[in-house]
């Protein structure tokens, strides 16, 4: 009997499914077969090598000391104290953020006592002349790319509590303290921001009051508002700090001063009448030990005033030698210039490191194909990776001049310079450590989820350098006090009818530029185009801005007033006056340079630079310095740089100067870093 049944309607569906996809694949089709297993090739073993040397353009960027910067590498590559570990075939140094918050400071601590035995820190207070002073800052420079805190640590101990010791006492001080200082037998911090203000220096409510009969002064806390706050060095370490108050004799009050007072003694028991607390854990800089202080009327002798600038004399009548108290407050901030003049030139190293780990990892990298079955592409090979990476690429360099420039200016300063520096240095210190978070950002994601692994450090970079933007002068505060000096500087030329000199500004005396209708390439790339097109936005920023505030005067309005309300012109005025100052600064070292191979480069980092601007701010557009017509040719422009610059990449970052060591696992073989037997967690 047949006992056989007719098919369900499930098997037919399924059945009519199979015939389709046997009409798809033909019987005599191969065996899938497993791929062939990525391996990895540095990026030096393709492309035709440098066309030019990398040692030269390293000379260009750093600018000086390279040497002792090698030396200061390679001390710290030496010690066990810097965590050395060996990933993927080379060996590493970086802190191990995995301990604790004590853990890293005393880390931090270790780590500058062996720094300052190998005699990393000899004459940094006590040698005088502009070429000691910049191996100084070429050594902190060196010390910061292996650690934000060891380089806040050491700074704090010589470039603010030093400096205010160095520039604003006299040989009383210096005899006292500047050895002691330079050879750790003290450990310096510097109270200046409280709970209560911050930016606002004036209003500071610690109080210093002289007493004549016993020739003292009397350091208060009046109120919490007035506790110290995030004093680094103070919540461990610190032995002495540096106190601004305001100072009162005789029921007058004389603004801030700045007084020395002890806060430990010998045994690193906080003294009486001061008390100290943790500021707690933070998002970063974790190895430094930001402290609060409260004074609860502690007794100085007369003698701790920093005197330099104004004293009291034994009888409490208060001299100075500056009798305008907006100069002689301004003075008695002296030291936070170089303060910021470090942080500037920092965030610019710690933004090549994060630039040089992309850049490799981006040329050992591919993804996805464009040809059937051919091979995946390197990263950077994408013209939208190279977007993301060579302008910044640019600004690093750019940027490095600018602050080779400021250093110099700075080590060379003289009194009629104090004004230009403070300038200068509130302009590139914002505009540098906001670039710095920027590219920190973009190389994270260009890292993809690489990027978020604390051992190859560009993640854990941006929680450690977001500070940046905010301690020695919010960044917002110091590009206002930019565009408020632009508009004095504006009124004080037009009152005198003198012609504008200083500050790059010359270029307000004469014609206004004219921008062709049509930019061809050749146009876009020329350098005196570049500056005429900086230099016009510029002008009429500063045109407006003046316009705007008198405007606001006409009606009435206080000029503090006036300038408040024009915020958003000011803004623009301060971010166009710095891109200018940059180009203008980079365009100088350039000319130093002879015709070849690394002019060629340096012209390419320009123009993309310039190129990035106009992309990245529309105010060109806003404020009608160029047309869409011109503003959409800098773009294709900008787009044709990048795929130019792109064989010279690896170059360019190798030029830096960083050793293997201080890069990361993933800026060299990220595949057999990440094997099995790496025993990697």
């Amino acid at each position: 009997m047949d006992t056989s049944t007719p098919p369900t309607a499930a098997a037919r569906r399924a059945a009519a499914i199979a015939r389709h996809l046997a009409a798809l694949c033909p019987r005599d089709a191969a065996a899938l077969g497993p791929s062939p297993c990525l391996s990895y090739a540095p990026p030096e073993s393709s492309g035709p090598g440098a066309a030019f040397s990398p040692l030269e353009l390293r000379l260009f960027l750093d600018g000086h000391h390279l040497r002792e910067r090698d030396w200061a590498f390679g001390a710290m590559e030496e010690s066990p104290l810097f965590c050395q570990r060996r990933s993927g075939g080379k060996v590493f140094v970086s802190p191990d953020y995995n301990e604790g918050k004590e853990g890293q400071r005393e880390a931090t601590m270790r780590r500058v006592g062996y720094l300052a035995r190998r005699g990393v820190f000899r004459g940094w207070l006590t040698e005088p002349g502009p070429d000691a002073e910049l191996r100084k800052l070429a050594l902190l420079e060196c010390l910061g790319v292996y650690d934000h805190s060891l380089a806040i640590k050491v700074g704090v101990h010589f470039f603010l509590w030093g400096s205010a010791i160095k520039f604003l006492g006299t040989k009383r001080h210096h005899d006292k303290w500047l050895q002691d200082t330079e050879n750790y037998v003290i450990k310096g911090c510097f109270s200046m921001t409280e709970l209560g203000h911050g930016s606002n220096v004036r209003g500071i409510e610690t109080v210093a009051t002289y007493d004549s009969k016993t020739r003292e002064f009397v350091i208060n806390t009046p109120c919490e508002s007035a506790q110290k706050y995030w004093i680094g060095g103070a919540a461990n370490h610190a032995t002495h700090t540096i106190v601004f108050a305001q100072l009162h004799i005789n029921g007058r009050n004389e603004g801030v001063h700045a007084f020395v007072a002890q806060i430990r003694d010998e045994n690193e028991n906080v003294m009486p009448n001061i008390q100290i607390a943790d500021c707690g854990h933070k998002i970063g800089l974790n190895g430094v030990d930001n402290g609060r202080i409260w004074f609860n009327n502690i007794r100085v002798p007369r003698e701790s005033l920093l005197n330099l600038v104004a004293d009291v004399l034994p009888d409490g009548k208060y001299v100075s030698m500056i009798d305008d108290p907006d100069q002689r407050f301004a003075a008695f901030l002296s030291p936070l210039t170089l303060g910021r003049v470090n942080i500037a030139v920092n965030s610019v190293y710690v933004s090549k490191v994060g630039l040089a780990i992309a850049v490799r990892y981006a040329l050992s990298r591919r993804a996805f194909s464009i040809t059937p079955d051919g091979p995946e592409m390197l990263l950077l090979d994408y013209p939208s990776h190279q977007r993301r990476l060579l302008p910044l690429l640019a600004k690093a360099c750019l940027m490095s001049s600018a602050g080779n420039f400021m250093k110099r200016m700075y080590v060379r300063r003289t009194p009629e310079h104090n004004k230009a520096i403070h300038i200068y240095s509130s302009a590139l210190k914002a505009t540098l450590t906001w670039q710095n978070m920027t590219t920190l950002q973009e190389c994270r994601e260009a890292c993809g989820g690489q990027g978020l692994k604390t051992e190859n450090r560009i993640g854990i970079f941006k929680a450690e350098f977001d500070v940046q933007s905010t301690f020695e002068g919010d960044n917002n505060v110091l590009m206002q006090q930019v565009s408020k000096a632009l508009y004095a500087e504006f009124l004080a030329a037009k009152r005198k009818n003198q012609p504008f000199k200083g500050l790059g500004l010359e270029h307000l005396n004469g014609p206004s530029p004219v921008i062709p209708d049509y930019l061809t390439s050749d146009t876009l790339r020329s350098s005196s185009f570049q500056m005429d097109l900086l230099c016009l936005r510029e002008r009429d920023l500063l045109t407006q801005f003046t316009t705007e505030v008198s405007n606001y005067l006409a009606q009435g309005e206080s000029k503090e007033k006036a300038l408040m309300l024009s915020y958003q012109l000011a803004e623009d005025l301060a971010r166009a006056f710095t891109e200018r100052t940059i180009l203008q600064i980079f365009l100088e070292d350039e000319k130093n340079i002879p015709t070849g191979s690394l002019k060629d480069i340096l012209g390419l980092l320009r123009s993309l630079y310039v190129m990035v601007c106009i992309e990245e701010s529309a105010s060109f557009l806003r404020y009608g310095c160029l047309s869409r017509e011109n503003v959409a040719s800098a773009r294709k422009e900008m787009m044709t740089l990048c795929s130019e610059l792109r064989p010279h990449a690896l170059d360019i970052v190798s030029s830096f100067g960083i050793p293997d060591a201080f890069l990361s696992p993933l800026a060299f073989d990220w595949i057999e870093a990440n094997a099995r037997s790496s025993g990697n967690e």
